[in-house]
């Protein structure tokens, strides 16, 4: 189903995919200046899909999350940052053992001011040399995004000893805060 949580007076809204939704609702809720990341699906052409048919790979979706920040706290310059920071931009359709075309890294833009601070985000890492192959991230234009079933939101708060949460989620959230400079809740 389409989202229904609206963006408060002095919110902005962001969409980031990067492989597991769990994994992107942690790490962009534990930045201050973040009031929710919640879990779902963009990028594709099917409507109203659920987590079974996007899983399927024939949807065209991403398991994405949709951000909801403050820009006088956060700017979108360290919304992306974050995005690189916590995901391998060089893994095509994959994140880690998460594999298939709905785990693929893309940055959705709403304008022409986020999009030229996504390709330039992509220009100065692959110029930096951190990776040796090429940033296949995807910079798409943003058109819907469709919230997750309801057992999928804050899944990592709810399910802490769930096998794949406390052995690929949280080493991952962990490894991100100790290598992300940024201003974190928790």
């Amino acid at each position: 189903m389409p989202a229904k949580e609206k963006p408060s007076a002095n919110e902005a809204v962001a969409y980031f995919a990067e492989g597991c939704f769990w994994h992107a609702e942690i790490v962009f809720q534990s930045l201050v200046g973040v009031r929710d990341a919640v879990s779902g699906f963009a990028g594709g052409k099917v409507k109203n899909p659920d987590y079974e048919t996007v899983c399927g790979g024939k949807t065209g979706h991403a398991e994405t999350v949709q951000v909801f920040y403050d820009p006088a706290k956060i700017s979108y310059e360290t919304l992306v940052d974050a995005f690189f920071a916590s995901m391998d931009p060089t893994e095509l359709n994959r994140q880690g053992n998460d594999v298939g075309t709905q785990y693929r890294s893309i940055a959705f833009y709403k304008n022409d001011a986020e999009k030229k601070i996504l390709e330039s985000a992509i220009q100065k890492l692959q110029a930096s040399g951190k990776y040796k192959q090429k940033i296949v991230t995807e910079i798409t234009p943003f058109t819907q995004f469709y919230a997750a079933e309801a057992y999928h939101q804050e899944y990592i708060h709810y399910h802490p000893d769930n096998g794949y949460v406390a052995q690929v989620s949280i080493p991952e959230f962990v490894a991100f805060r100790k290598n992300f400079k940024g201003n974190f809740k928790y």
